[in-house]
């Protein structure tokens, strides 16, 4: 099949509202050709072939990491390479992607899982301290997304790493989609810290986008910092 071909049955499997479906079909391709497509899906304008490609991403790389380990970092070194200045792009979709693909490969997650830390962290003055801060805020909501949903599913991988306290600082951002993902990141990590936080932003009705389990929803700031509170032990 040509890759033009391929491009366009996949980009319009992505576009249907089933992502089992969507996943059972896309297990009939080569998992390196459709990696290959799936990287113009994740930073497509359309929000759930955007979202259904991040998930298919983390399937098809860890099926490929199964077949060859050695492919499987290259694209993980391709994500990373799209988020750094001299790439010359910006890096949509990159963060989610990565931690999705962390979700389903445990060696991969175990290899890169300090990369994505690594995006909530300035440069600090030691040798050691290498930070690469994510500015743009819509970056930030796909790297908290990304943080939330390892926490979830890998917590002791973000725990044994100290993960937490970096979050506390994305709740007062001035954009709501990342307070809205900071908060979905704190419950899940358990961040006791951020309760006080989360008290107060109970009054905040912005609206913001959340993708889970295939599904996108519209929910408020509030309604996740309620979560958020549920999940946090007294």
């Amino acid at each position: 099949m040509s890759t033009r071909r391929l491009k366009k049955e996949v980009l319009a499997l992505l576009a249907e509202p089933d992502l089992e479906t969507i996943l059972d079909r896309l297990r009939r391709y080569p998992a390196k050709d459709v990696v290959n497509v799936l990287f113009s899906a994740i930073c497509h304008t359309d929000e759930l072939v955007r979202w259904h490609g991040i998930s298919a991403m983390g399937e098809m790389v860890a099926r490929l990491a199964g077949q060859d380990m050695e492919e499987a970092r290259i694209i993980m070194r391709r994500l990373l390479w799209s988020l750094n200045d001299e790439s010359g792009g910006i890096g949509w979709g990159a963060p989610e992607a990565m931690a999705e693909i962390m979700v389903h490969h445990a060696g991969l997650a175990e290899e890169y899982v300090h990369m994505l830390i690594s995006y909530m962290h300035e440069d600090g003055e030691e040798i050691w301290q290498d930070g690469n801060f994510l500015e743009h805020e819509l970056l930030q909501r796909g790297l908290l997304w990304g943080i939330a949903r390892l926490a979830d599913r890998r917590p002791a991988l973000l725990a044994e790493r100290g993960v937490g306290e970096e979050i506390l600082p994305y709740l007062g951002s001035p954009d709501p989609g990342v307070r809205g993902m900071a908060a979905l990141a704190a419950g899940r990590l358990g961040l006791a810290r951020a309760r006080q936080v989360l008290q107060e932003m109970l009054a905040d009705k912005a609206e913001v986008r959340l993708y889970e389990d295939g599904v996108l929803r519209t929910v408020t700031v509030a309604g996740l910092a309620g979560q958020a509170l549920a999940r946090i032990a007294p």
